[in-house]
């Protein structure tokens, strides 16, 4: 068989990523917190883009003259009117604005213009006699004058230099309490501390002594153990016996009272005296400071029952970022661009700004129509809870919407549904399927569920051991093994029916 080179026509299909569908995928799957940031970024970036709401909020002006605004460099200088001509359309100077003592607003002036782009808005302006006169049509911000609670870093800081005067160690006590973490650990070793400071980590360590002694109680421990025996020592409690029950903390989380009894070399009494004071102690010192603000889930779509028994899917207006593109702007750049440079840039500045208006359209109509399918699916649910939750698979759904499974996982992921019941994340309603013993399918949250509620009413006297569990859901119809409840029962952080049996004991 000879080797030879030769040249052929193929005609195939290839599917082509072309710049925009790769961010129309990716504008997709973001969370509206993550769409909100990259939709800012455009606006920054792209002068055809406003938001709907400054759209609504002025008037069309009488546009500058397009040689003005593309003197210089057009990408890099502002559109703006210039000052004279603003002070020309108010037939005033800006510098005469306001009255020479402050009072307010000189005679005629009743709004202070103000320029962005193309269009010139109208205000409200400061009015009203008196020296600290009034604001008309805005309610003051409040919020501009609150302060914020000091942080943990911040509150053990202030405590630093009062304690500590040499400069060497305040240095270290800076590296150590930046090394402490929002509970309040040292998560750092004192190895690593002193090498970096070049230090003896002997001294390290009886500065960390002092950081010790800080507000609040326990912080800058190296672990649980420490943590407990520092605030146990403020209160002077830390005898041999209590020493001796905190080097065993797994025995106390097991509650296996007859070791930790044979270890303290104490009689039952004393013993739950002594774990009613630990459980009395703070486990995370850096808790009451907080590791910032609470961030809420905000559902991307609403769930609402209907006159008729059937639910509305109505999209969360605020998760959805209103843009619109400037045609009129757009018009008079265009005809004001001279270099090949500056039509280059208005030209893709005109896509980019098409593209993401219909984008935005485009995930809104889709993350509405993949919500609806999912209520409608799962009905059951959002009527009578979650004991009702039915098995789904993301092809489930792609195939009664028509779409492609990657696009349904891309809708449903940082995306969630607020309901009468709470806010949940669409990915939640995606549950594996348990087979049960009349033919029917059980999801596999609904079975977690049902875990927790025999576990919840079962009585001190009467632990359901994992064999218990299995021959009661099988009594209710769900075909499940052992080894699937205890997973399951892990999963929920249930301990075992020995341990439940002694916390329930005790």
């Amino acid at each position: 068989m000879s080797l030879s080179q030769r040249m052929e026509l193929r005609q195939g299909q290839s599917l082509v990523m072309t710049p925009q569908l790769l961010q129309a995928i990716k504008l997709l799957q973001l969370s509206h917190l993550d769409l909100v940031a990259y939709v800012d970024a455009e606006l920054e970036r792209n002068p055809l883009l406003e938001r709907v709401e400054e759209a609504e909020g002025v008037r069309e002006a009488p546009a500058p003259e397009p040689e003005a605004a593309l003197a210089g460099d057009w990408a890099g200088e502002s559109l703006a009117p210039e000052r004279s001509e603003i002070e020309a359309r108010l037939d005033t100077s800006l510098e005469n604005v306001f009255s020479p003592d402050g009072a307010g607003v000189g005679p005629g002036i009743e709004a202070q213009a103000f320029a962005e782009g193309d269009r010139l808005a109208l205000s409200p302006v400061w009015s009203g006699a008196g020296s600290g006169g009034s604001f008309d049509g805005e309610e003051p911000d409040f919020a501009a004058s609150l302060t914020r609670e000091a942080s943990l870093h911040e509150h053990l800081a202030a405590q630093l230099d009062l304690a500590i005067v040499d400069p060497r160690a305040r240095l270290i006590g800076r590296f150590l309490i930046d090394a402490i973490d929002e509970a309040g650990y040292l998560s750092e070793s004192l190895a690593a501390i002193a090498e970096r400071l070049d230090a003896e980590e002997a001294e390290v360590e009886r500065v960390l002594r002092v950081v010790q002694t800080f507000d609040p109680s326990g912080v800058g421990a190296r672990d649980l153990a420490e943590c407990l025996a520092i605030q146990l020592a403020e209160r002077d409690r830390l005898d041999p016996a209590m020493r001796a029950l905190l080097t065993r903390l797994d025995l106390l989380a097991k509650r296996d009272l007859a070791a930790l009894r044979r270890l303290a070399g104490v009689d039952e009494e004393d013993l739950a005296e002594m774990i009613a004071e630990i459980r009395a102690l703070e486990p995370k010192p850096g808790r009451a400071f907080g590791g910032g603000p609470v961030e809420v889930l905000v559902p991307d779509v609403f769930v609402r029952p209907a006159a008729d028994g059937s639910w509305h899917v109505d999209l969360n207006p605020d998760t959805l970022p209103r843009v619109l593109m400037n045609q009129t702007y757009y018009s008079r750049v265009a005809r004001a661009a001279r270099t090949e440079e500056e039509r280059a840039f208005v030209s893709d500045c005109l896509q980019t700004a098409n593209w993401l208006t219909r984008s935005l359209d485009q995930r809104a109509k889709t993350i509405l129509k993949v919500a609806s399918e999912i209520v409608r699916l799962q009905d059951g649910f959002f009527a009578h809870g979650v004991t009702h939750l039915r098995p789904l698979n993301l092809k489930t759904v792609a195939d009664a919407i028509g779409m492609h499974e990657s696009t349904v996982s891309r809708v449903t992921a940082n995306k969630s549904i607020g309901t009468s019941r709470g806010v949940f994340e669409m990915k939640y309603f995606f549950t594996a399927a348990i087979s049960g013993t009349g033919g029917d399918q059980h999801s596999s949250e609904a079975v977690r569920h049902r875990i927790r509620q025999l576990v919840d009413a079962e009585s001190p006297k009467s632990v359901l051991s994992d064999d218990q569990l299995v021959r009661i859901l099988r009594g209710e119809g769900i075909d499940i093994a052992r080894r699937t409840v205890a997973k399951y029962r892990e999963s929920l952080r249930i301990p075992s029916s020995i341990e439940r049996r002694r916390e329930k004991g005790g």
